[in-house]
């Protein structure tokens, strides 16, 4: 008999990624688990992914949740990863307790503390990661993880600043921007630091050609929720955090020391990409 679990979810109201991805994988998990979940979003006005947009996402981020909270959900995921780490280091802990206690102590993860704890639970210091947000607003997804202790060797941004047009790329073009990564120095690979850049479909085969432990913050996000429901972080072909274990435990964080200072970030349009 399955366990039938409700997940909530706010996202900015151009956003179509999250709400395809993580149904995507719940289902794959569904195939070696018994447990059966369904997602129900909120959505807060934002296309534009500039400063001035994100903050305000992040002012109607608890009405947003007390709405989906409504629907008497398991727990929630505030997915807009940039809107919560340009508030500055550390702030997905601050918006997490915030967002729990308007809604009455419903769990809230937030898709920028999953790919902090999902960087982690990989044992991975050094990263490559890819956004398509203008390089300024990439910087600031480097300079977040150099705050947690986390080394940004390389980062590569797409410079698209409308989030509907994110919500469009083609993911397959992920795979040969991977592939012109220097990856020899890094321990994991984030395809893709935005719920709404698509890389889903992609994903395992970037970390094959690769050989580097791949996630994205989709991902992140769903082992986050897993985390948080108490369940075990397992869902199949859904690169390296998702896989089961071979000796049954979770990875733990190596992090001791603080990062060096990240390489300089390229930037690309686009089209290029």
């Amino acid at each position: 008999m399955s366990t039938p679990y409700r997940l909530g979810l706010v996202v900015p109201s151009s956003n179509v990624t999250m709400e395809t991805e993580l149904p995507q994988l719940l289902a794959r998990r569904a195939e070696v688990r018994p447990e059966r979940f369904t997602c129900h979003a909120s959505r807060v006005r934002m296309t534009e992914v500039t400063a001035a947009q994100l903050a305000a996402m992040n002012d109607q981020g608890a009405r947003a949740a007390a709405e989906v909270a409504d629907a008497q959900v398991d727990a929630i995921a505030y997915g807009c990863l940039v809107a919560v780490m340009a508030s500055g280091p550390g702030a997905h802990a601050v918006a997490e307790r915030r967002l729990t206690e308007a809604v009455g102590g419903t769990p809230v993860v937030t898709s920028a503390g999953a790919l902090v704890d999902g960087i982690r639970a990989l044992g991975a210091e050094r990263v490559a990661l890819i956004a398509p947000y203008a390089a300024q607003l990439t910087s600031l997804v480097v300079d977040y993880l150099c705050a947690a202790d986390i080394d940004v060797a390389a980062a590569v941004s797409l410079g698209v600043t409308d989030n509907r047009a994110v919500g469009r790329l083609d993911p397959a073009r992920l795979v040969s921007i991977a592939d012109r990564l220097d990856l020899r120095r890094v321990d994991a690979l984030v395809v893709s630091a935005c719920v709404q850049m698509p890389s889903l479909p992609v994903l395992e085969e970037v970390q094959r050609r690769t050989g580097v432990p791949t996630l994205s913050a989709a991902t992140a996000t769903a082992r986050s929720l897993l985390d948080v429901l108490g369940l075990d972080p397992v869902i199949p072909g859904a690169g390296a955090l998702l896989a089961p274990r071979r000796d049954g435990r979770r990875l733990a964080s190596r992090f001791r020391s603080p990062c060096d200072p990240p390489a300089p970030h390229r930037s690309c349009p686009a089209a290029a990409c």
